[in-house]
Protein backbone atom coordinates (compact mmCIF):
# COMPACT_ATOMS: atom_id res chain seq x y z
CA UNK A 1 0.00 0.00 0.00
CA UNK A 2 1.45 3.35 -0.96
CA UNK A 3 1.32 7.06 -0.42
CA UNK A 4 1.25 8.57 -3.88
CA UNK A 5 2.92 11.82 -4.83
CA UNK A 6 5.38 13.44 -7.15
CA UNK A 7 8.43 14.38 -5.07
CA UNK A 8 9.79 17.86 -5.82
CA UNK A 9 12.42 17.91 -8.54
CA UNK A 10 15.97 18.69 -7.47
CA UNK A 11 19.23 18.87 -9.41
CA UNK A 12 20.77 15.43 -9.88
CA UNK A 13 24.02 16.79 -8.42
CA UNK A 14 22.35 16.75 -5.01
CA UNK A 15 21.95 12.97 -5.03
CA UNK A 16 23.57 11.34 -2.01
CA UNK A 17 26.80 9.40 -2.22
CA UNK A 18 26.68 5.64 -1.63
CA UNK A 19 28.15 6.12 1.86
CA UNK A 20 25.60 8.77 2.85
CA UNK A 21 22.78 6.68 1.44
CA UNK A 22 23.92 3.70 3.51
CA UNK A 23 23.90 5.88 6.64
CA UNK A 24 20.45 7.14 5.68
CA UNK A 25 19.01 3.61 5.42
CA UNK A 26 20.52 2.82 8.81
CA UNK A 27 18.87 5.93 10.28
CA UNK A 28 15.53 5.01 8.70
CA UNK A 29 15.76 1.58 10.32
CA UNK A 30 16.51 3.22 13.66
CA UNK A 31 13.52 5.54 13.19
CA UNK A 32 11.29 2.54 12.43
CA UNK A 33 12.43 0.88 15.68
CA UNK A 34 11.77 4.04 17.70
CA UNK A 35 8.28 4.46 16.22
CA UNK A 36 7.52 0.78 16.73
CA UNK A 37 8.10 1.30 20.44
CA UNK A 38 6.57 4.74 20.93
CA UNK A 39 3.50 4.40 18.68
CA UNK A 40 2.90 0.68 18.16
CA UNK A 41 4.09 -0.78 21.49
CA UNK A 42 6.55 -3.07 19.72
CA UNK A 43 3.69 -4.92 18.00
CA UNK A 44 5.35 -4.87 14.57
CA UNK A 45 8.01 -7.23 13.24
CA UNK A 46 11.04 -5.69 11.55
CA UNK A 47 10.51 -5.20 7.80
CA UNK A 48 13.03 -4.67 5.04
CA UNK A 49 13.54 -0.96 4.35
CA UNK A 50 14.37 -0.10 0.76
CA UNK A 51 15.09 3.05 -1.20
CA UNK A 52 13.57 2.95 -4.69
CA UNK A 53 13.77 5.18 -7.75
CA UNK A 54 10.10 6.08 -7.77
CA UNK A 55 8.59 9.34 -8.98
CA UNK A 56 4.99 8.30 -8.41
CA UNK A 57 4.97 7.38 -4.71
CA UNK A 58 6.64 8.67 -1.57
CA UNK A 59 6.37 5.39 0.31
CA UNK A 60 4.85 1.92 0.02
CA UNK A 61 4.20 -1.00 2.35
CA UNK A 62 4.44 -4.34 0.50
CA UNK A 63 2.84 -6.99 2.71
CA UNK A 64 3.96 -9.84 0.46
CA UNK A 65 7.65 -8.92 0.60
CA UNK A 66 7.30 -7.40 4.10
CA UNK A 67 9.09 -4.26 2.98
CA UNK A 68 8.69 -0.53 3.37
CA UNK A 69 9.82 1.23 0.22
CA UNK A 70 10.64 4.94 0.27
CA UNK A 71 11.33 7.12 -2.74
CA UNK A 72 15.04 7.87 -2.91
CA UNK A 73 14.51 11.43 -4.19
CA UNK A 74 12.07 12.11 -1.34
CA UNK A 75 14.05 10.82 1.64
CA UNK A 76 17.35 12.30 0.51
CA UNK A 77 16.10 15.82 -0.14
CA UNK A 78 13.03 16.59 1.99
CA UNK A 79 12.93 17.72 5.66
CA UNK A 80 13.24 14.88 8.14
CA UNK A 81 9.85 15.59 9.71
CA UNK A 82 8.12 14.82 6.42
CA UNK A 83 10.06 11.59 6.06
CA UNK A 84 9.04 10.46 9.55
CA UNK A 85 5.39 11.16 8.73
CA UNK A 86 5.56 8.98 5.63
CA UNK A 87 7.25 6.25 7.67
CA UNK A 88 4.38 6.40 10.19
CA UNK A 89 1.88 6.18 7.35
CA UNK A 90 3.44 3.00 5.97
CA UNK A 91 3.79 1.52 9.45
CA UNK A 92 0.06 2.08 9.94
CA UNK A 93 -0.52 -0.04 6.82
CA UNK A 94 1.80 -2.67 8.28
CA UNK A 95 -0.14 -2.61 11.56
CA UNK A 96 -3.50 -3.11 9.81
CA UNK A 97 -2.19 -6.11 7.86
CA UNK A 98 0.03 -7.84 10.40
CA UNK A 99 -1.53 -7.02 13.76
CA UNK A 100 -5.21 -6.43 12.97
CA UNK A 101 -4.92 -8.96 10.11
CA UNK A 102 -7.34 -7.02 7.94
CA UNK A 103 -6.72 -7.61 4.23
CA UNK A 104 -10.22 -7.31 2.74
CA UNK A 105 -10.59 -3.51 3.01
CA UNK A 106 -9.35 -0.88 0.61
CA UNK A 107 -5.80 0.33 1.44
CA UNK A 108 -6.99 3.55 3.07
CA UNK A 109 -10.24 2.10 4.36
CA UNK A 110 -11.93 2.35 7.79
CA UNK A 111 -9.44 0.24 9.76
CA UNK A 112 -6.47 2.19 8.41
CA UNK A 113 -8.15 5.54 9.09
CA UNK A 114 -8.97 4.49 12.66
CA UNK A 115 -5.33 3.60 13.30
CA UNK A 116 -4.20 6.94 11.86
CA UNK A 117 -6.73 8.84 13.95
CA UNK A 118 -5.62 7.10 17.13
CA UNK A 119 -1.96 7.81 16.47
CA UNK A 120 -2.34 11.31 14.94
CA UNK A 121 -0.87 10.00 11.66
CA UNK A 122 -1.72 11.66 8.35
CA UNK A 123 -3.99 9.13 6.65
CA UNK A 124 -4.23 10.88 3.27
CA UNK A 125 -3.46 8.67 0.29
CA UNK A 126 -1.32 11.26 -1.49
CA UNK A 127 0.70 14.40 -1.01
CA UNK A 128 3.59 15.39 1.21
CA UNK A 129 2.36 15.40 4.84
CA UNK A 130 2.65 18.92 6.18
CA UNK A 131 -0.26 20.56 7.95
CA UNK A 132 -3.96 21.26 7.51
CA UNK A 133 -5.03 24.19 5.36
CA UNK A 134 -6.69 27.17 7.09
CA UNK A 135 -10.40 27.64 6.50
CA UNK A 136 -11.61 30.96 5.00
CA UNK A 137 -12.84 32.20 8.39
CA UNK A 138 -9.46 31.54 9.98
CA UNK A 139 -7.61 33.02 7.02
CA UNK A 140 -9.50 36.27 7.68
CA UNK A 141 -8.24 36.18 11.26
CA UNK A 142 -4.69 35.67 10.03
CA UNK A 143 -5.06 38.66 7.70
CA UNK A 144 -6.53 40.83 10.44
CA UNK A 145 -3.59 40.04 12.71
CA UNK A 146 -1.18 40.79 9.85
CA UNK A 147 -2.86 44.18 9.41
CA UNK A 148 -2.52 44.96 13.13
CA UNK A 149 1.13 43.95 13.15
CA UNK A 150 1.69 46.24 10.18
CA UNK A 151 0.26 49.10 12.26
CA UNK A 152 2.60 48.06 15.08
CA UNK A 153 5.50 49.39 13.00
CA UNK A 154 4.27 52.94 13.63
CA UNK A 155 6.94 55.41 14.73
CA UNK A 156 4.51 56.51 17.45
CA UNK A 157 5.34 54.23 20.39
CA UNK A 158 1.82 54.41 21.84
CA UNK A 159 0.17 53.54 18.52
CA UNK A 160 2.62 50.71 17.90
CA UNK A 161 2.13 49.12 21.32
CA UNK A 162 -1.65 49.51 21.10
CA UNK A 163 -1.76 47.74 17.71
CA UNK A 164 0.42 44.88 19.00
CA UNK A 165 -1.80 44.52 22.08
CA UNK A 166 -4.92 44.44 19.90
CA UNK A 167 -3.36 41.65 17.81
CA UNK A 168 -2.62 39.56 20.91
CA UNK A 169 -6.09 40.25 22.32
CA UNK A 170 -7.65 39.14 19.03
CA UNK A 171 -5.64 35.89 19.12
CA UNK A 172 -6.74 35.27 22.71
CA UNK A 173 -10.43 35.94 22.00
CA UNK A 174 -10.34 33.71 18.92
CA UNK A 175 -8.77 30.80 20.75
CA UNK A 176 -11.14 31.11 23.70
CA UNK A 177 -14.09 31.07 21.26
CA UNK A 178 -12.70 28.07 19.36
CA UNK A 179 -12.15 26.12 22.58
CA UNK A 180 -15.82 26.58 23.45
CA UNK A 181 -17.09 25.19 20.15
CA UNK A 182 -18.39 21.62 20.14
CA UNK A 183 -16.44 19.12 18.09
CA UNK A 184 -12.74 18.66 17.60
CA UNK A 185 -10.67 21.12 15.60
CA UNK A 186 -8.23 20.09 12.91
CA UNK A 187 -4.61 20.23 14.02
CA UNK A 188 -1.31 19.93 12.28
CA UNK A 189 2.38 20.31 12.97
CA UNK A 190 5.25 22.43 11.72
CA UNK A 191 9.00 22.08 12.20
CA UNK A 192 10.99 25.32 12.23
CA UNK A 193 14.52 25.72 10.94
CA UNK A 194 17.03 23.00 10.19
CA UNK A 195 18.27 20.31 12.61
CA UNK A 196 20.95 21.50 15.04
CA UNK A 197 23.46 19.50 16.99
CA UNK A 198 23.34 21.93 19.88
CA UNK A 199 20.33 24.08 20.71
CA UNK A 200 21.25 27.43 22.24
CA UNK A 201 19.66 28.75 25.44
CA UNK A 202 17.78 31.57 23.70
CA UNK A 203 16.26 29.06 21.26
CA UNK A 204 15.03 26.91 24.16
CA UNK A 205 13.50 29.97 25.81
CA UNK A 206 11.82 31.02 22.57
CA UNK A 207 10.27 27.57 22.15
CA UNK A 208 8.83 27.91 25.66
CA UNK A 209 7.44 31.35 24.83
CA UNK A 210 5.59 29.99 21.80
CA UNK A 211 4.06 27.18 23.84
CA UNK A 212 3.06 29.46 26.70
CA UNK A 213 1.70 32.49 24.83
CA UNK A 214 0.84 31.57 21.23
CA UNK A 215 -1.63 28.67 21.56
CA UNK A 216 0.61 25.89 20.28
CA UNK A 217 2.39 22.94 21.85
CA UNK A 218 6.17 23.10 21.36
CA UNK A 219 8.72 20.31 21.58
CA UNK A 220 12.29 19.69 20.43
CA UNK A 221 12.42 16.47 18.40
CA UNK A 222 15.23 14.39 16.99
CA UNK A 223 16.01 14.89 13.33
CA UNK A 224 18.55 13.76 10.76
CA UNK A 225 20.40 15.52 7.95
CA UNK A 226 20.84 13.07 5.05
CA UNK A 227 23.12 15.48 3.18
CA UNK A 228 25.89 15.14 5.80
CA UNK A 229 24.81 12.07 7.78
CA UNK A 230 24.42 13.91 11.10
CA UNK A 231 21.73 13.92 13.76
CA UNK A 232 20.32 16.98 15.45
CA UNK A 233 17.21 18.50 16.99
CA UNK A 234 14.51 20.71 15.52
CA UNK A 235 11.67 22.68 17.10
CA UNK A 236 8.23 21.26 16.32
CA UNK A 237 4.95 23.07 16.94
CA UNK A 238 1.52 21.44 17.06
CA UNK A 239 -1.64 23.49 16.68
CA UNK A 240 -4.39 24.82 14.44
CA UNK A 241 -3.36 26.20 11.03
CA UNK A 242 -3.73 29.86 11.98
CA UNK A 243 -1.86 29.43 15.26
CA UNK A 244 0.96 27.59 13.50
CA UNK A 245 1.24 30.46 11.03
CA UNK A 246 1.38 33.08 13.76
CA UNK A 247 3.74 31.14 16.03
CA UNK A 248 6.03 30.42 13.08
CA UNK A 249 6.08 34.11 12.29
CA UNK A 250 6.86 35.06 15.90
CA UNK A 251 9.69 32.51 15.93
CA UNK A 252 11.32 34.07 12.87
CA UNK A 253 10.64 37.61 14.09
CA UNK A 254 12.25 37.05 17.49
CA UNK A 255 15.35 35.34 16.10
CA UNK A 256 15.81 38.15 13.62
CA UNK A 257 15.06 40.91 16.14
CA UNK A 258 17.31 39.52 18.87
CA UNK A 259 20.26 39.36 16.48
CA UNK A 260 19.59 42.94 15.35
CA UNK A 261 19.47 44.11 18.97
CA UNK A 262 22.79 42.36 19.66
CA UNK A 263 24.44 44.14 16.74
CA UNK A 264 23.14 47.46 18.05
CA UNK A 265 24.40 46.56 21.53
CA UNK A 266 27.98 45.82 20.45
CA UNK A 267 28.26 49.21 18.78
CA UNK A 268 28.19 50.89 22.18
CA UNK A 269 29.71 48.18 24.42
CA UNK A 270 32.92 46.20 24.57
CA UNK A 271 31.05 42.87 24.84
CA UNK A 272 31.79 41.10 21.58
CA UNK A 273 32.58 37.47 22.41
CA UNK A 274 30.32 34.63 21.27
CA UNK A 275 29.63 33.74 24.91
CA UNK A 276 28.43 37.27 25.60
CA UNK A 277 26.32 37.15 22.45
CA UNK A 278 24.60 33.93 23.56
CA UNK A 279 24.00 35.40 27.02
CA UNK A 280 22.60 38.63 25.58
CA UNK A 281 20.25 36.75 23.22
CA UNK A 282 18.96 34.66 26.13
CA UNK A 283 18.34 37.88 28.06
CA UNK A 284 16.34 39.30 25.14
CA UNK A 285 14.08 36.24 25.15
CA UNK A 286 13.64 36.44 28.92
CA UNK A 287 12.69 40.12 28.69
CA UNK A 288 10.18 39.45 25.92
CA UNK A 289 8.68 36.59 27.96
CA UNK A 290 8.30 38.96 30.93
CA UNK A 291 6.51 41.48 28.73
CA UNK A 292 4.10 38.84 27.44
CA UNK A 293 3.46 37.61 31.01
CA UNK A 294 2.52 41.15 32.06
CA UNK A 295 0.13 41.48 29.12
CA UNK A 296 -1.35 38.05 29.87
CA UNK A 297 -2.05 39.15 33.45
CA UNK A 298 -3.71 42.31 32.16
CA UNK A 299 -5.98 40.24 29.87
CA UNK A 300 -6.92 37.98 32.80
CA UNK A 301 -7.92 41.02 34.83
CA UNK A 302 -10.29 41.94 32.00
CA UNK A 303 -11.83 38.47 32.11
CA UNK A 304 -9.97 36.98 29.14
CA UNK A 305 -8.54 33.79 30.60
CA UNK A 306 -7.02 31.03 28.49
CA UNK A 307 -7.64 27.62 30.06
CA UNK A 308 -5.83 25.65 27.38
CA UNK A 309 -6.99 23.34 24.59
CA UNK A 310 -7.56 19.78 25.76
CA UNK A 311 -8.03 18.49 22.20
CA UNK A 312 -4.75 20.03 21.07
CA UNK A 313 -2.95 18.50 24.03
CA UNK A 314 -4.47 15.12 23.13
CA UNK A 315 -3.23 15.47 19.54
CA UNK A 316 0.21 16.44 20.85
CA UNK A 317 0.35 13.41 23.16
CA UNK A 318 -0.70 11.14 20.29
CA UNK A 319 2.18 12.46 18.18
CA UNK A 320 4.60 12.31 21.11
CA UNK A 321 3.39 9.62 23.54
CA UNK A 322 6.65 9.56 25.53
CA UNK A 323 7.75 13.11 26.33
CA UNK A 324 10.78 13.74 28.51
CA UNK A 325 11.15 17.12 30.18
CA UNK A 326 14.60 18.64 30.51
CA UNK A 327 15.32 21.41 32.98
CA UNK A 328 17.78 24.00 31.77
CA UNK A 329 20.61 24.84 34.13
CA UNK A 330 20.26 28.30 35.63
CA UNK A 331 22.73 30.87 34.34
CA UNK A 332 24.68 33.35 36.41
CA UNK A 333 23.50 36.98 36.16
CA UNK A 334 25.66 39.14 33.92
CA UNK A 335 25.64 42.61 32.46
CA UNK A 336 25.05 41.22 28.96
CA UNK A 337 22.00 39.23 30.15
CA UNK A 338 20.62 42.24 32.02
CA UNK A 339 21.03 44.46 28.96
CA UNK A 340 19.35 41.83 26.82
CA UNK A 341 16.40 41.53 29.20
CA UNK A 342 15.95 45.29 29.16
CA UNK A 343 15.91 45.29 25.36
CA UNK A 344 13.54 42.31 25.28
CA UNK A 345 10.98 44.06 27.50
CA UNK A 346 10.75 46.83 24.92
CA UNK A 347 10.14 44.64 21.86
CA UNK A 348 6.89 45.39 20.06
CA UNK A 349 5.77 42.47 17.90
CA UNK A 350 5.17 43.74 14.38
CA UNK A 351 5.24 42.70 10.74
CA UNK A 352 8.59 42.99 9.05
CA UNK A 353 10.80 39.98 9.76
CA UNK A 354 13.77 39.73 7.42
CA UNK A 355 13.30 37.17 4.67
CA UNK A 356 17.06 36.65 4.47
CA UNK A 357 17.31 35.11 7.93
CA UNK A 358 18.71 31.61 7.64
CA UNK A 359 16.53 30.55 10.56
CA UNK A 360 13.28 31.57 8.88
CA UNK A 361 11.51 28.49 7.54
CA UNK A 362 8.17 30.28 7.11
CA UNK A 363 7.19 33.23 4.95
CA UNK A 364 6.26 36.33 6.92
CA UNK A 365 2.60 37.04 7.47
CA UNK A 366 1.19 38.70 4.34
CA UNK A 367 1.31 42.40 3.72
CA UNK A 368 -1.89 44.38 3.87
CA UNK A 369 -4.01 43.73 0.79
CA UNK A 370 -5.02 46.66 -1.38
Amino acid sequence: MSRAASPPEKPSAERLTAELESLLVRELARTWRDLNGSHFRFALKTPVILLVNSTSVLGRWDRHCRSIELARSFVSLRPWGEIVEVMKHEMAHQYVHEVLQIVDETPHGPAFQQVCERLAVDGAASGIPLEVVPEPERDKLRQRIADLLALAKSSNRFEAENAALLAQKLMLKHNIAMSERPGRQRYGYRQLGSPKGRVQEHEHILGGILGEHFFVEAIWVAAYRPEDGKRGNVLELCGSPENLDIAGYVHAFMLDTSERLWLEHVQSHDERSNRERRTYLAGVMEGFRERLATEKKSSAERGLIWLGDADLHRFYKQRHPHVRSVRLRGQEPSDARAKGREAGRNIVLNRGVSQSSSETSMPALPAKRS
